[in-house]
């Protein structure tokens, strides 16, 4: 199963980076200011910042509770996007 957001900002590439940059310390993280991964326990997270928007991707593992890491995720990009948040996630 692969969850994608198309999360609506113009400051995508600055929120990967960071996001990138908090779990770095616990987790493999792979990125530059266009796209981002992360090996979250939950599953991998990807992500891609394009001019008006934050793509994620979430491949939860199978025992994962999917809302949860939704949650996770999306609680974490908007403390760093405060001035904006809560974003907009529209989960497919």
């Amino acid at each position: 199963m692969t969850l994608t957001a198309t999360v609506p900002t113009t400051h995508g590439s600055r929120y990967l980076q960071q996001l990138c940059k908090h779990w770095s310390h616990k987790f493999d993280v792979d990125f530059d200011a266009e796209k981002g991964e992360i090996g979250f326990p939950m599953g991998p997270i990807r992500m891609e910042a394009q001019a008006e928007a934050l793509v994620v991707t979430l491949e939860p593992n199978p025992d994962t509770d999917v809302d949860r890491f939704k949650q996770v995720v999306a609680d974490h990009l908007d403390r760093f996007a405060f001035r904006e948040a809560p974003l907009s996630f529209d989960w497919r």
